[in-house]
């Protein structure tokens, strides 16, 4: 997992991570408070959140090329504060070119993969790296 420390608290770095999603004219399909969820069992986590999101367009086309990679898709970002920080975290597209059938989708991948190295630089406020 690549993981960026936000400059702010969980709260604030979700909503630039959504405002980030929503500028980039993405989908969020769901909005997952695993720690919200914990409460209501009666359990105690530190807040975390899962954003998925994804682009039909992109996504379609690596489930075209092999239809397994759907189990991977839509993509996520995981929002959580861990020894008084807070992280924002992805799993790197590129990845899933080993695990699946994905030789010809390279371009998309690496896209996918510069995107969500933007949204995590939004969301948590930091300057991107060329």
């Amino acid at each position: 997992m690549l993981t960026t420390v936000s400059s702010s608290g969980q709260g604030e770095t979700v909503t630039r991570l959504l405002d980030a999603i929503s500028q980039k004219g993405l989908m969020v399909f769901a909005q997952i408070d695993h720690a919200a969820v914990a409460r209501e069992a009666g359990m105690d986590l530190p807040d975390e959140v899962v954003i998925v999101f994804g682009n039909p367009r992109a996504g379609t086309a690596l489930m075209q090329a092999d239809p397994r990679v759907g189990i991977e898709l839509p993509l996520r970002m995981l929002v959580w504060n861990q020894g008084g920080e807070t992280i924002v975290g992805y799993n790197d597209p590129k990845g899933l070119a080993g695990a699946y059938n994905l030789t010809t989708q390279a371009t998309t991948l690496d896209a996918m993969s510069s995107l969500l190295q933007a949204l995590a630089n939004d969301a948590a406020a930091r300057a991107e790296h060329p």
